[in-house]
């Protein structure tokens, strides 16, 4: 990021130039992840539009609901987009074909291995996003064909890793130079989006920063609780006892009950059973896993099981009985602005605070 010095904001603004910005396509190095019951075709058009990239969670979609999606998305934008693909669940991979037939430029893998994905969306000279939490993900991805990494920090909402991003992601930069990254986990402003620049990224994901937007999906009681002044860093939990994978969620009695210990093997199986009935995958897919692959399947049951909480306080704003994800940076949201809005502010600080970094190291005075 080039010192601002003389030039009005927006005029610097016009100029930022990463790695990720040429790959992708975008004006700013700004990117909303999936995120499921949030990250909708109109959340990611208006990010693509401000001049980020959005990208589609596909997680509750079946095949013809992505592209439906894809669809949608294409008639409120022209500009570059993504969907997810997780590749552990069931019917993330007839996402990814369905993505790869209507050639979405940006398709972002995760927990899985993508190799057969990046060979078929290269050929239309799309690119591939894996999120990885550590250097052996990282260097399985690059193996894979990944021309991205997304590094999840231990700040971030959901699935983040155990390192923090303030050490992940120089140290991922430094050991695969050669790799542009997004950066995610703790970053909701400018100031993030700069210091994620010293640090070797290339761009930065807010994943909790955009839910907390007008055209965000996140049923708005979660906006209010979320963006309360009173809500700080510390009020989330993280451990694996909630659907499996170690995720990070927002305080509550409920998540803390659920948190304590895992649900009984006979109750996850149920519940799981019933998410995918709700989301349309047939059984049939989720039996031979639970079968053969059980230590997996277990995983992809307890994240079924799941569901019901998160879908309460996502999509319903039951805060009492759901259970919500959301980072750290949740302590850095204090209100519900335009995603056009939010992105312009976040370029106008991110400004500012190379303009303030450059001063400090080449000895100018700086305004009291």
């Amino acid at each position: 990021l080039r010192p601002a010095n003389q030039q009005s904001t927006m005029a610097v603004a016009a100029v930022i130039r990463t790695r990720i910005t040429s790959l992708f396509g975008c004006k700013y190095p700004i990117i909303l992840p999936g995120m499921s019951w949030i990250s909708d075709p109109a959340l990611v058009a208006s990010v693509s539009n401000a001049g980020g990239v959005g990208i589609l969670a596909t997680g509750p979609l079946n095949a013809e609901e992505t592209r439906n999606a894809i669809h949608e998305i294409r008639s409120q934008t022209d500009k570059p987009f993504g969907i997810g693909a997780t590749l552990l669940m069931p019917g993330a991979k007839e996402n990814a074909e369905v993505a790869i037939e209507e050639q979405v430029p940006i398709i972002n893998v995760s927990l899985g291995k993508g190799d057969w994905i990046a060979e078929r969306v290269h050929e239309y000279n799309g690119k591939v996003l894996a999120t990885v939490t550590n250097a052996a993900h990282a260097q399985s991805a690059i193996d894979s064909g990944a021309d991205a990494l997304m590094l999840t920090g231990h700040e971030a909402a959901a699935h983040g890793g155990d390192v923090t991003s303030l050490v992940l992601v120089p140290s991922i930069s430094k050991r695969f130079p050669e790799v542009p990254i997004v950066a995610a986990g703790g970053f909701a402003d400018g100031r993030g989006l700069a210091a994620a620049l010293t640090l070797g990224a290339d761009a930065v994901a807010m994943g909790s920063r955009f839910a907390i937007t007008k055209e965000s999906a996140l049923a708005h009681r979660m906006k209010e609780i979320i963006s309360n002044p009173d809500s700080t860093e510390s009020d989330t939990l993280y451990g694996s006892n909630f659907d499996g994978i170690p995720a990070r969620v927002l305080k509550s009695d409920e998540s803390l009950r659920l948190f304590t210990k895992p649900a009984p093997l006979p109750l996850v199986i149920y519940r799981a059973f019933n998410a995918a009935r709700n989301m349309n995958i047939p059984l049939y897919k989720v039996i031979p896993g639970l079968i053969t692959q059980w230590e997996k399947m277990y995983i992809i049951a307890q994240f079924g099981a799941a569901t019901e909480s998160i879908m309460k306080a996502t999509v319903e704003g039951n805060h009492k009985e759901g259970v919500q994800f959301i980072g750290q940076s949740q302590g850095l949201i204090e209100d519900i602005p335009t995603v056009n809005e939010l992105v312009q502010r976040i370029i106008s600080e991110a400004m500012d605070a190379s303009s303030q970094s450059y001063a400090t190291f080449s000895g100018e005075d700086q305004p009291s």
